[in-house]
């Protein structure tokens, strides 16, 4: 079987033939900023939202948007078209160009521009039925985690420490408040209302964080964005996580504690069965 075609700077080629300049931006600096779009049935979930944080992502680092939406959109759908999954996690990335190496913004560069898919792999029903663990450890990551960077290497520190105490994420606190999980949004159960950090600068809103809102609204839960200590998180009824990947996944262990009674709970259950609706009707 002939490998799956990525697209970069203009071209649709294998992914083995895929070369970018040692003098790339996002390569010597990290000077880029990315998007990961799940994709269902061939079709992009949440289109809309996914490209509204893209180009707020890139007028925040100043870098200029190479495409109009629906450019964006055509050269997405070839790419999917390319692959052989139904449904796959469609992965687009964008540098400042490639320029000598000095740090002020160059002057007349042009954007490299890369996208790839990959098939969606997903928590399996039995990790879902069970829940999962997760680690607990300070935030210690820049202050414009907005900003869809990538610039990675906290969020990877945060991963790796996850996987060295068996656990799935490893959620961040930052003086004392819930910020978030090394790639997921972070969600508090409290007699039966939900609660989540605020949409500020200390996390990256997910999409799935607009979803979620829109979920608890139309299941009448209730919910909150505000600010979340560290007992209250351990005091939780439920936790669960929310991530393109992830979807919604419950939290049953932090640290070795056991959350509320230590398996999935009602409020997770009814917002996954909500999440699957809305990705049939999408």
């Amino acid at each position: 079987m002939s490998e799956p075609l990525v697209y970069l700077n203009g071209a649709m080629t294998p992914i083995a033939d895929a070369k970018i300049s040692v003098l790339d931006r996002g390569f010597i600096f990290g000077d880029g900023i990315y998007e990961v779009i799940p994709i269902y049935g061939r079709r992009m979930f949440r289109p809309a939202q996914h490209m509204a944080r893209l180009f707020r992502s890139l007028a925040a680092i100043s870098i200029p948007n190479p495409h109009i939406e629906a450019e964006w959109m055509r050269l997405i759908d070839q790419v999917v078209a390319a692959h052989p999954a139904e449904d796959q996690m469609a992965y687009l990335q964008v540098t400042r160009g490639v320029a000598k190496r000095a740090h002020p913004f160059p002057l007349e560069v042009t954007p490299t521009v890369f996208i790839m898919t990959n098939p969606i792999v997903l928590p399996s029903p039995a990790v879902r039925a069970s829940g999962v663990a997760c680690v607990s450890m300070e935030d210690k990551r820049w202050l414009r985690c907005e900003i869809k960077s990538i610039s990675l290497l906290g969020n990877v520190l945060a991963a790796q420490h996850a996987v060295e105490h068996e656990a799935v994420e490893s959620i961040q606190f930052r003086d004392g408040y819930l910020t978030e999980a090394s790639s997921s949004n972070v969600w508090v159960v409290k007699d039966g209302a939900v609660l989540g950090p605020p949409k500020d600068n200390l996390i990256l809103e997910g999409i799935r964080y607009g979803l979620i809102e829109e979920l608890c609204i139309a299941n009448a839960i209730s919910l909150e964005s505000r600010r979340i200590s560290r007992a209250e998180v351990f005091a939780a009824d439920e936790i669960f996580l929310s991530s393109a990947t992830k979807e919604v996944l419950p939290v049953v262990t932090l640290d070795g504690h056991p959350i509320g009674s230590g398996i999935p709970g009602p409020v997770y259950e009814s917002l996954y069965r909500a999440y699957q609706q809305a990705k049939a009707a999408a």
